[in-house]
């Protein structure tokens, strides 16, 4: 048979009630003994939380938590355009090449997959000028040589797998003085890949 739950409010009038009964059948002499009254109030007490102990109900549950991570691969690109002008400020007399540098862009990824690298194209097919690019400073993987961006993926940085990391972006855009003026917009696209 289940134990019947007893509340606080019904232990309490169970305590009143055998407190009054105690004192009626075992009163306390006028002239009284103070332990006496001590032990009887103690036993009282103990007596009525041990009813209302005896009374009470315990449970547990339980659950399943599960974590499961799925293949993350992100990448971000600093935002804003990079302008290369090449000017009289940057050609040198008697040189047919012309060069201008930009260092102002970064390149950030993120990946908790094995064997990956970063490849890098342009969507131009045919430029009228070079456009290079170069890794620098990578705070993970193996930065590649220089590359001269084409419609072709090209490695730009290997071994990055299962990191998160950051580099620099080397812009250098060269032309020749026989070339004559002009301009190209490139759209430079990074992936993360195989490797």
């Amino acid at each position: 048979m289940r134990p019947k739950k007893v509340s606080v409010l019904e232990s309490l009038r169970l305590l009143g009630y055998i407190h009054s009964l105690f004192n009626h059948h075992f009163p306390t002499p006028n002239r009284g003994l103070h332990k006496l009254r001590t032990f009887r109030r103690f036993f009282v007490a103990s007596l009525a939380l041990g009813c209302a102990a005896k009374g009470q109900t315990y449970g547990s549950g339980s659950h399943t938590v599960t974590v499961q991570v799925s293949q993350v691969t992100v990448v971000q690109v600093s935002s804003g355009t990079v302008n290369l002008t090449i000017s009289g400020a940057s050609a040198v007399a008697g040189q047919n090449s012309m060069t201008v540098t930009d260092l102002s862009t970064s390149f950030l990824w993120g990946t908790n997959v094995s064997q990956r690298k970063v490849t890098v194209q342009t969507n131009l097919a045919s430029p009228i000028f070079t456009l290079k690019l170069l890794a620098v400073s990578p705070t993970q993987g193996t930065a590649g040589p220089e590359v001269t961006l084409s419609t072709i993926a090209q490695d730009f940085l290997t071994n990055i797998a299962k990191s998160s990391g950051s580099t620099q972006l080397r812009y250098t855009g060269v032309a020749l003085a026989s070339q004559g003026t002009g301009s190209d917009a490139h759209t430079i696209t990074y992936t993360v890949t195989v490797q």
